[in-house]
């Protein structure tokens, strides 16, 4: 495959780097993060190599869900800003040369938002229909609730009118009714207005159950059609206003279903999809120091071929539970005990509440070996803040809270993020060894052997390697089960990534088929080539827990990093 001009599609080579506006930088000193001090660190996120910015809900809110429960679509939150600072954190970043997308939250809005608050006040009110309401019983739905420690029911019944109205997630987060002609122009509208400011595409919160029809009427489901024509419709729409405009789904479901949200073979869904299955894969596949479950999360994404202009975007962590539902119970188990064996560890019990270095008990190799896999992977790396200098969680937070801590910037009280009274903090800071005098950026920024220098080169090696992002991406069998070897073949350069996912080191035979006779083989991590003819086999070593990665070029091609 010849990788050619990619601008089109920018996301398909991009680096996506996710932040929670509040917890990323205090700019006005009250001890909440903000647009104005987001500014200001932009240009660090520039030099770290981040290539598309991905901000979590900034807009007004209750905040009983991290700005996930909304009660205006068309604004900013007054603790972190006003219009005119977001405005100005999209325009420095793309004069960076960086993408900026936002979190779009169509599932539901707050109990608080004004639609909401008409909807409840009477059965034939303008708005009743914007939410989805039954008059009779639901009955037991427990085992339908996304939270089971905080919901026992997806339908909460309103006392004004007597009717029950649906939920999918937390009670004061009421589904909308994307049935309702009205409900798409207005999500058509708040589209339209965020790129008028500067937004290069949404990140699509929880995509399967916007499409559910859970509650509709058989009136109501005919109105929706085919579920599935609304997101095409969406898609369509984001790229008549943007020309380039992506939506990345939040979609964990099966393969096979994922396939279908990204419209399939014709690619008019969503551009981008994070792999879920893919993620919980790679922890089931670290605590057996066996690389053969990525393997087969790799086989059988690759069963259903994507369409040129969709992709897959992988990460390690995000900013939930680091979910492992899609393993089996025995599955889960052993991740559970190689990472998380408490249970003020676990959530839900089907996830954990850590970060990745915790998780591995502080190993830098093992660490540098899960990041270095992250990029290797064929699709788009999505990193969530803080992954870059190795910070960890705050076990004594409620649930998800214990991952979304503020960014750790210094060592100096309030670590640089902010210089108000502790009490004002909008989070506690972990303690221990991952605290921000342990682990911080201005420790680790001027150290090129630091994580933060590591993972900086991890993404200028995927930058500038195309191949990792375009090109089809084979498993090269080299006979052991601990070592995962990957060839992203291009038409004029393969790159080939190794990685041990054992304690101990391990030499490993490589041979890639079908290369060219004039072929020289480079490595990337230490920039020089190698006196090896790779058309026949060539020896790896590695370390416990190594990582190397090399690149197959013509003769003509000069480039060594």
């Amino acid at each position: 495959m010849r990788i050619t001009d990619t601008s089109d599609m920018w996301w398909k080579n991009a680096v996506i780097y996710s932040l929670d506006v509040e917890t990323f930088q205090d700019g006005s000193g009250d001890g909440v993060g903000d647009f104005a001090g987001l500014a200001r660190r932009i240009d660090y996120l520039a030099e770290l190599g981040v290539t598309c910015l991905w901000l979590m809900p900034f807009y007004p809110s209750p905040d009983e869900d991290d700005g996930y429960d909304i009660t205006d679509y068309y604004g900013v939150d007054p603790r972190l800003g006003t219009l005119g600072d977001f405005v100005e954190v999209t325009r420095t970043a793309h004069d960076r040369g960086m993408r900026v997308i936002v979190d779009l939250v169509l599932n539901h809005t707050s109990d608080e938002h004004p639609w909401f608050k008409e909807s409840r006040k009477s059965t034939d009110n303008p708005y009743r229909d914007w939410y989805v309401w039954r008059d009779t019983d639901p009955g037991d739905t427990s085992d339908k609730v996304v939270f089971p420690d905080e919901e026992d029911s997806i339908w909460e019944k309103d006392d004004k009118t007597g009717e029950w109205y649906l939920h999918n997630f937390y009670r004061f987060q009421p589904d909308l009714n994307i049935a309702n002609p009205a409900v798409r122009e207005e999500i058509a509208r708040i589209i339209g207005f965020w790129t008028q400011l500067g937004v290069d595409g949404f990140r699509v919160d929880a995509v399967p159950f916007i499409l559910e029809t859970t509650g509709y009427t058989g009136e109501e489901k005919k109105e929706l059609g085919d579920p599935m024509d609304f997101l095409r419709e969406t898609c369509a729409l984001l790229r008549r206003r943007t020309g380039d405009g992506i939506l990345l789904g939040e979609v964990n479901v099966p393969y096979e279903d994922q396939y279908e949200f990204f419209g399939a073979e014709r690619g008019d869904g969503l551009a981008l999809q994070f792999d879920f299955i893919g993620m919980q894969k790679i922890y089931l596949a670290m605590a057996r120091h066996d690389a053969r479950p990525i393997v087969e999360s790799l086989e059988k994404r690759a069963s259903f071929p994507l369409a040129r202009q969709t992709q897959w975007a992988n990460f390690l962590r995000n900013h939930d539970e680091l979910t492992l539902d899609k393993l089996t119970d025995s599955e889960r188990r052993e991740v559970f005990d190689a990472f998380g064996p408490q249970e003020n560890m676990q959530v839900y019990d089907r996830g954990l509440k850590r970060r990745l270095p915790p998780m591995l008990d502080g190993d830098p190799r093992r660490i540098r070996m899960a990041y270095s896999l992250l990029f290797s992977l064929p699709g788009t790396p999505s990193i969530f803040y803080g992954e870059e200098i190795g910070m960890g969680e705050n076990l004594a937070e409620e649930g998800r809270m214990a991952v979304r801590t503020p960014m750790q910037w210094t060592s100096e009280e309030g670590a640089g993020f902010s210089n108000a009274p502790r009490r004002r903090w909008v989070a506690p800071f972990p303690d221990g060894g991952y605290a921000p005098d342990h682990v911080n950026v201005a420790d680790q920024r001027p150290d090129p052997e630091s994580l933060y220098g590591f993972v900086r080169t991890l993404i200028f090696l995927h930058r500038r390697h195309p191949e990792l992002g375009w090109a089809p991406t084979e498993v090269v069998d080299v006979g052991d089960p601990a070592v995962l070897v990957l060839a992203a073949r291009g038409e004029d350069a393969i790159v080939v990534t190794v990685h041990n996912l054992s304690p101990e080191g391990r030499t490993v035979s490589v041979s890639v088929p079908r290369v060219e006779p004039d072929s020289r083989l480079v490595d990337l991590w230490e920039q020089e080539p190698l006196p090896v003819d790779p058309k026949k086999r060539f020896e790896v070593q590695l370390d416990g827990y190594g990582c190397r990665w090399f690149r197959i070029q013509s003769q003509a091609d000069t480039r060594l990093y």
